[in-house]
């Protein structure tokens, strides 16, 4: 994957060279795209990551169905190159104003909506192998962090142990982050924003000597990047923590191996190394919160019966767990512990799994 700015800039112009030596051979210019799609997404087991297999497809300039895209795509790589040359960034917002506009004496618009402009970066990400963030794009913050960490961010000195009840707030720019100091045993990944609020407020990092970040659902791509860098960069384990449901289930697997949908991006985002720390149904039966479960929806036991299937949910502990839910036809929000008191959390359920290493992979 493609990272330094010289090297982006690079690529950039090699696309826009690629075109005119096409124009200058009087063929038809075209930019060979690897197929996003399910049937060209493949699962490495020895990586453990989902990605993208060998297939592509050509985007043709004098071809009625894809010349408006293939203009699209040169236009949002001409935009990135010149956020690259200026040092700044944009969101995929600014972006989609920026360029667009009426074609003179019609009604044709470069970009109707900001739905056309998103798929057209990821093209190029894919096209080129270079995250959008490398781009000089940038999406909405989200996800929060605390630690006994301090980074540098364009200049300035962040510590994660002194920002309060908020924390840090995730940029989709964390590769542009330096770390000066990472004093942590491991990470723990909150799905929910309750969740890290309750285990920030009780100092769960400080007395367990690890890094809290919180995901706020699925996480973005800025925070499943720095779960990566902690884990491959500092070699912290990392542990994750959702509901006990299949959507919960699907996040740890997202920070794990990849989703289908940034199968490209994998070896750049997914954590082969993380571990499941909970909620699992087992524990609702262990910890006695029988009483504080919810009934599964019937679209709740339809994802849980394609979890079974895929590939990397094989492990006999995953399927255990998983038929276990389609059985008792139940679910389970982290917030149910505190059934068994505020504190039950970071007190009694977290350490105990830790020491016991009760994790699921």
């Amino acid at each position: 994957m493609i990272t330094i700015a010289k090297d982006v800039r690079k690529e950039l112009k090699g696309l826009g060279e690629k075109v005119l030596k096409d124009i200058e051979k009087q063929e038809n210019p075209n930019i060979e795209i690897p197929i996003r799609a399910l049937s060209n997404v493949v699962f490495d087991k020895k990586t453990g990551q989902l990605g993208l297999g060998d297939k592509t497809s050509k985007r043709f300039y004098f071809n009625v169905a894809h010349s408006k895209k293939f203009m699209q795509t040169m236009m949002v790589a001409n935009f990135t190159n010149s956020l690259i040359n200026e040092k700044i960034h944009a969101s995929i917002r600014d972006m989609y104003y920026n360029l667009k506009r009426t074609f003179p004496d019609s009604n044709e618009n470069t970009f109707d909506e900001q739905q056309e402009s998103d798929p057209i970066i990821v093209d190029l990400e894919v096209a080129l192998n270079i995250l959008r963030e490398n781009l000089h794009l940038t999406t909405d913050r989200k996800g929060i962090v605390a630690g006994n960490v301090v980074i540098e961010d364009r200049g300035d000195k962040i510590d994660w142990s002194k920002l309060g009840s908020g924390g840090w707030s995730i940029p989709s720019t964390v590769d542009e982050i330096d770390f000066d100091r990472v004093n942590a045993d491991f990470v723990l990944v909150v799905e929910k924003n309750a969740g890290f609020e309750r285990l920030h407020e009780d100092k769960f990092w400080q007395k367990n000597k690890c890094i809290l970040i919180g995901t706020g659902g699925q996480p973005s791509r800025g925070t499943r990047l720095l779960i990566q860098r902690l884990n491959s960069e500092h070699k912290l384990p990392v542990y994750v923590f959702t509901d006990s449901d299949s959507y919960g289930w699907y996040i740890y697997s997202v920070i794990k191996s990849g989703s289908i949908s940034l199968a490209h991006v994998s070896d750049r985002i997914a954590t082969p190394e993380a571990k499941f720390v909970g909620l699992t149904i087992s524990d609702i039966f262990e910890y006695d919160l029988k009483k504080c479960t919810i009934k599964a929806k019937e679209i709740d036991i339809k994802r849980a019966k394609e979890l079974l299937d895929y590939e990397w949910f094989k492990n006999p502990k995953w399927q255990k767990e998983i038929n276990l839910m389609i059985e008792k036809g139940i679910k389970a929000e982290i917030e149910a512990l505190s059934h068994r008191g505020l504190k039950f959390m970071s007190e009694t359920y977290l350490p105990s799994k830790l020491k016991k290493k009760d994790f699921l992979d």
